[in-house]
Order: structure tokens, then C-alpha cells, then sequence
């Protein structure tokens, strides 16, 4: 069974959207006919960058910055006149060491980068999503759920994410709906490169994700708000 969705005259902000799984967000909106507007540190033009440039307005900016995120979203509805969909993507893993062996340096890092971002821009974002009865998709993890060896601040910082996506859904009651995804570990060739034994077929790869994130963020899912959805397949 296929299943499409019309984002026609909708206009979405994707952080991370140069990563593996913003790119495919975006792509994913823009085939569904919605202006993507994609923010990054990292350029189009950046040998590391998968997006499509063709497909979004892109918006460079840092989104632990809060000053840059005021002004990405400041330009985002100045130029469409409003904003509909915000999808906080921006994101990443560190871990390896148990955590008494862990710099705090470390622990910042995966605080700004998967907590912070998501907090500045859903503070932003909240009075034009409000405007329009829009939502919010976010990133959280299935790590997110327990303890674990190697990588607690990383689960920590996805917990937090969840926390606030929920926090978002109860302060925005019937006038947002907001919800995380829990991926495992995503199939990219990053990780395939880290993780080369591993059962890469297990794993789900940018663009299901993706789905679901637009599932999310339509009508289709119209009763659903706080909640963090399992996109882990069988990984």
C-alpha cells in the first residue's frame, strides 16, 4: 500500500537539514509539495552536506546560537509570511568512554547540540506554529528510554528532547500537536563506515524515518500529541 501526503501551501523549518536524516525530512516535505525551508551550520555547497539545494530555501545558521535562531526564524516567515511545521533535527552521538571517565567538555557538547537546538527552536518557532495550528516533530532515541553503558550523557540529552516535546504538546494543548521519533541506530553510510559488522539490514534507513515524520505532521495523525513514536524497525 503507498501512501502520499499534500503539504501544498505549507511551510516547514528542518534543523539539521543538511545531516542524513534532515536531508531526507526535507526532501520528504518537498515532494509532498510543502516550501522547505532547511537550516544548517553546515552549507549545501559543503562536501559533508546532503541536501538538495534545488528542493529548500536554506538558511545557514547555528541553532545553539539563540540570536541566530531568532534570525533564521524571523527570515523564515518574513519571506513566507508564516510557518506551519517545525521539525528539529539537528543532532548527534558521542559516547564510547563510562561516564566517570567522560569530560565535561563532552557533555556540553551533547547538551547544545541535541537539547539545546531543539529548545531554541521550538521558543522561536511556538508564537508562528500557534498562528497557523501547526506542529512540531522532533528527534528523541530509543536510548532515550534507559540507562546504558558508554553513552549515558547522549542518552540523557534525548531524554531531554522527549521531556520538552512533551512539555510542548501539554503548553500548546488543541492549538499545536507536538511529538518525537525514537530511531535506533540509522542506516547512513556514516554508520555503515563506523559500524561495518554490525546488521545493517536491521537497520531503517533517513527516508522511512522520514514518513513517519510527516505522518506526524498531518491530519492523518490528527489525535496524537506527546507522544514518542518507535522508528527502530528491528534494529
Amino acid at each position: 500500500m503507498s501512501v502520499s501526503f499534500d503539504f501544498s501551501d505549507r511551510v516547514v523549518l528542518v534543523t539539521g537539514a543538511s545531516g542524513a536524516l534532515g536531508s531526507a525530512v526535507a526532501a520528504a516535505f518537498a515532494d509532498a509539495g510543502a516550501t522547505v525551508c532547511g537550516a544548517d551550520l553546515v552549507a549545501p555547497d559543503d562536501e559533508d552536506a546532503l541536501i538538495d539545494p534545488t528542493a529548500i530555501d536554506f538558511y545557514e545558521g547555528d541553532f545553539t546560537d539563540e540570536s541566530d535562531v531568532a534570525s533564521v526564524v524571523e527570515a523564515v516567515v518574513d519571506a513566507h509570511g508564516g510557518l506551519d511545521h517545525l521539525c528539529p533535527i539537528a543532532g548527534t552521538w558521542r559516547g564510547g568512554t563510562p561516564l566517570h571517565e567522560t569530560d565535561a567538555e563532552t557533555v556540553e557538547f551533547l547538551l547544545d547540540v541535541n537539547l539545546k537546538t531543539m529548545f531554541l527552536a521550538s521558543k522561536h518557532a511556538l508564537p508562528h506554529l500557534r498562528e497557523r495550528e501547526g506542529t512540531l516533530v522532533s528527534v528523541a532515541s530509543r536510548s532515550s528510554l534507559s540507562g546504558g553503558e558508554g553513552d549515558g550523557p547522549y542518552r540523557a540529552s534525548k531524554a531531554g528532547v522527549r521531556l520538552l516535546t512533551e512539555t510542548v504538546a501539554a503548553e500548546n494543548a488543541g492549538v499545536v500537536r507536538a511529538n518525537a521519533v525514537m530511531p535506533s541506530v540509522i542506516d547512513t553510510p556514516a554508520n555503515r563506515e563506523a559500524m561495518p559488522d554490525a546488521d545493517h539490514d536491521a537497520w531503517v534507513d533517513p527516508a522511512t524515518i522520514a514518513r513517519t515524520v510527516l505522518s506526524l505532521s498531518s491530519e492523518a495523525t490528527a489525535a496524537t500529541s506527546g507522544a514518542a513514536v518507535p522508528v527502530y524497525g528491528e534494529a
